[in-house]
């Protein structure tokens, strides 16, 4: 019999890659589409006759108890949140209650119908924020964005229903991730499109915070095998996964630029008005607990990313032009 699991945000970067890394490894696939997410199914449209949705919101702790109830999943893999730490400081209360409350609902309804499901919830490295040095799965938390707190409420979470009620619970703290299926709002993918849109002469500057902020980038698609690798283990835990690498945005931006030929420096211009309030430290996780765990190691580096995601832009862009939008 297939192995049955929910995925909870399976329109978005990450739970579009683990819906067709599940369909690959013959799962029997589920996943929960928003009201506000029924137009915007581009990440699965071409999976959507080989998987289940179903109508829900984790506002709405009667949708997920009545998905849960009717898919009885194997495996629950909440993969959606108000996932943007910018729109976190002008929507704390929406951003508290979808990334951190939420988990309660969703562990309260795995507590009542079967605790036996497996259960996987991603948090972030935001969780950190003023940290000095490494951090692993033992480094205090210190958020500098409610995006972060929140994110430190849903993993208190997950560790408070395994070690009290005996749940099969567990966290991945992931660290920046990246690729093709990120939204047009998050600096990577503004970068890669702006790249590909200068190359074509159809914008001439690309506008940027702080550019010399470091950051761990990672391949979204390595990140969802870890957090299905983490569900197969036997014990339930909290693992990091992350590249170990830091990189900052401006080498990200001169890569994307390398890639068409052209140099970064007479394209990029810095605009103060997208400078966060809030600055996290520089963040370097440390990945070898997963790697003892269950061989997690980062396959995807810097180079092949930004290459991955420039590629994707110059075609998607080429296509727009060939069809006159």
């Amino acid at each position: 019999m297939k192995k049955k699991a929910l995925i909870l945000g399976i329109t978005g970067q990450d739970g579009s890659y683990l819906a067709e890394f599940l369909l690959e490894k013959h799962y029997e696939v589920h996943g929960l589409i928003r009201r506000s997410s029924t137009g915007n199914k581009k990440n699965i449209s071409h999976i959507t006759d080989k998987i289940t949705l179903h109508k829900g919101d984790l506002a709405d702790a009667t949708s997920i108890y009545r998905i849960v109830k009717e898919v009885q999943p194997d495996e629950i893999y909440n993969l959606a949140d108000q996932d943007h730490v910018s729109w976190s400081y002008d929507s704390i209360d929406y951003s508290c209650d979808i990334t951190g409350a939420a988990v309660a609902r969703i562990l309260e309804i795995i507590k009542q119908l079967n605790p036996k499901i497996k259960f996987f919830q991603p948090v972030s490295s935001n969780m950190f924020g003023k940290a000095a040095n490494s951090q692993n799965e033992e480094t205090a938390f210190r958020p500098q964005s409610p995006y972060g707190c929140a994110k430190a409420f849903a993993y208190l979470l997950v560790r408070y229903y395994r070690d009290v009620f005996n749940l099969k619970a567990s966290t991945a703290i992931f660290y920046n991730h990246e690729s093709p299926r990120r939204t047009e709002e998050y600096v990577t993918r503004k970068i890669t499109k702006a790249v590909a849109m200068i190359s074509k002469g159809l914008q001439k500057k690309l506008y940027l915070g702080d550019i010399d902020i470091k950051i761990d980038f990672g391949y979204s698609k390595e990140y969802v095998e870890a957090a299905w690798n983490i569900l197969q283990l036997d014990k339930a835990d909290d693992f990091i996964i992350c590249t170990g690498e830091l990189h900052s945005i401006r080498e990200f931006a001169e890569e994307a630029f390398r890639c068409v030929g052209l140099d970064a420096k007479k394209y990029i211009e810095i605009d103060p008005k997208l400078l966060r309030p809030g600055k996290t430290d520089t963040l370097t996780g440390d990945f070898s607990k997963a790697s003892k765990a269950f061989g997690y190691k980062p396959k995807t580096k810097l180079k092949e990313l930004v290459r991955i995601m420039v590629e994707h832009d110059l075609k998607e862009l080429e296509k727009e032009i060939k069809s006159g939008n």
